[in-house]
């Protein structure tokens, strides 16, 4: 059973301050709401209630609103129009889809002399013969009857024959209540025999633990067997969704107390959807895989833009995070292949195309749109990595015996990182092969050096070697 609460009002009073005092409109429509309560010491300067689509049965505590001039109480369980004398201000009464069965208790309206418009459409009393009629006579202040306007002749005719209407009014009325009364005793029996069959099957359950001298579990045994036999005729297939088709599929009468039941109906739904949450717990969300690879994940399904500065050298992301979100809300974290930003506990993650600078990185909110810009500066050099492959100890023993250069090539080589482009040292080709001596020429120096392969070539017969003559290189 929901209650109206404090909490409950100042959240539906942020207009005013949340100050409940001076509050002059409030709307608790859709809450589940079983009992009026409350609200007549709270907001005595109300003016505006909303009450529709709730589970309220009758019409209390409003006598002190002096103030209030409209009233909206459709789409509940009420089935008598009462104590709305007090609320002298009242202008506008809405009881659509209700069960108002009392056509007389609208004779009770008439002390509310500014009551202009009244609504009733959905009601049994909208099927007696002569409503409109009686409910015209019985209110001259009208002006306005389930959306029709009350013409000044209709109103002559609702008087003259006022005492007839009444008579039959007052006989379907009767009807009406000694029908209504059979329906709650039905209600009544179907809720009894529930509440005994629960128990019949609680100690059947238990049925060997009840001993006597007469032996009477094994009755208690007996009658379990045959129970859960009778319900496997009736229904082969206990699903939920055939329990669910069943029991919207039954007929029923449209009663205060069938709409109470369909309301428990939905209610154990939710209940046990809520439960199967709790034990399946979610899987959290993969970010970066086992292999290292990073994942875009958009859960917030924002908008984003993803832009390159090539003037400033930057990578610059726009992301649409809604315009009146408090920023402590947003968490940001820019990493050097990518970027992460956790809205309210869901994550945003996208790839970058480039690898960035995280320190000199900057996350900023735009003051109009309220979007989260990263402006991320791009790394000047390409960061490499050298990495090693060690190679298994079969492949080793089968080289054994390599030449030193691949002895020197299979050792490990430890890993360096080149950032900087400028320290890199160009290749001096001068000093590639060294001379013996600096001061002497190209063809002294060839001379003082022959060619090996001059040198040690054998001459031919009639070879005359003429130390005039330069060598051939």
């Amino acid at each position: 059973m929901v209650y109206i609460t404090e909490d409950m009002v100042r959240r539906r009073a942020e207009h005013n301050e949340c100050e409940i005092f001076s509050l002059e409109e409030v709307s608790l429509h859709q809450q589940d709401i079983e009992r009026i309560e409350h609200i007549n010491r709270w907001c005595r300067d109300l003016r505006i209630l909303y009450l529709q689509n709730n589970l309220i049965p009758r019409i209390e505590n409003l006598c002190r609103l002096k103030k209030l001039e409209y009233l909206n109480l459709a789409l509940n369980n009420i089935e008598v129009i009462e104590n709305l004398e007090g609320c002298e201000c009242l202008q506008k009464l809405d009881l659509t889809v209700n069960f108002v069965g009392r056509l007389s208790s609208v004779q009770s309206l008439k002390h509310n002399i500014h009551l202009a418009e009244l609504f009733l459409v959905g009601n049994p009393c909208t099927e007696f013969e002569g409503y409109r009629q009686f409910v015209v006579a019985s209110l001259p202040q009208l002006k306005c009857l389930d959306g029709t306007e009350i013409s000044r002749s209709e109103r002559i005719r609702a008087l003259q024959g006022l005492e007839e209407v009444k008579r039959q009014v007052w006989q379907q009325e009767k009807e009406y209540l000694k029908r209504r009364a059979r329906e709650k005793e039905e209600t009544q029996k179907k809720a009894a025999g529930e509440e005994k069959g629960n128990e019949e099957r609680s100690k059947g359950c238990d049925g060997r633990r009840y001993t006597d001298a007469n032996n009477t579990a094994p009755v208690l045994e007996e009658n379990k067997e045959n129970q859960e036999v009778e319900e496997k005729v009736k229904r082969p297939d206990l699903d939920d969704e055939q329990q669910e088709r069943e029991f919207w599929n039954t007929p029923c009468s449209f009663t205060p107390e069938s709409r109470l039941e369909a309301h428990r109906h939905l209610e154990e739904k939710r209940k046990a959807k809520e439960k199967e949450k709790e034990k399946k717990p979610k899987a959290p969300r993969t970010l970066i895989t086992a292999d290292g690879r990073v994942m875009n994940v958009n859960e917030p399904k924002l908008d984003f833009c993803l832009t390159e500065d090539e003037e400033n050298k930057a990578i610059v992301l726009d992301l649409a995070v809604y315009r009146h979100m408090d920023t402590s809300l947003i968490d940001v974290d820019v990493q050097p292949t990518y970027a992460r930003v956790n809205v309210k506990g869901k994550i945003f993650q996208m790839v970058l195309p480039a690898e960035v600078k995280p320190d000199s990185s900057t996350a900023q909110r735009s003051q109009t749109t309220g979007h989260l810009v990263l402006t991320m500066p791009r790394a000047e050099g390409e960061i490499k990595v050298r990495k090693t492959v060690q190679r298994p100890s079969g492949a080793q023993q089968t080289r054994r015996s390599s030449s030193s250069e691949d002895k020197k090539r299979k050792t490990n080589i430890p890993e360096r990182l080149e950032v900087d482009p400028s320290k890199h040292s160009a290749i001096d080709l001068a000093s590639i092969v060294p001379r013996q001596n600096t001061k002497a020429g190209p063809l002294e120096a060839s001379r003082m050096n022959p060619p090996a392969s001059t040198a040690h070539s054998s001459c031919s017969e009639g070879f005359v070697d003429d130390p005039d003559v330069p060598p051939l290189i």
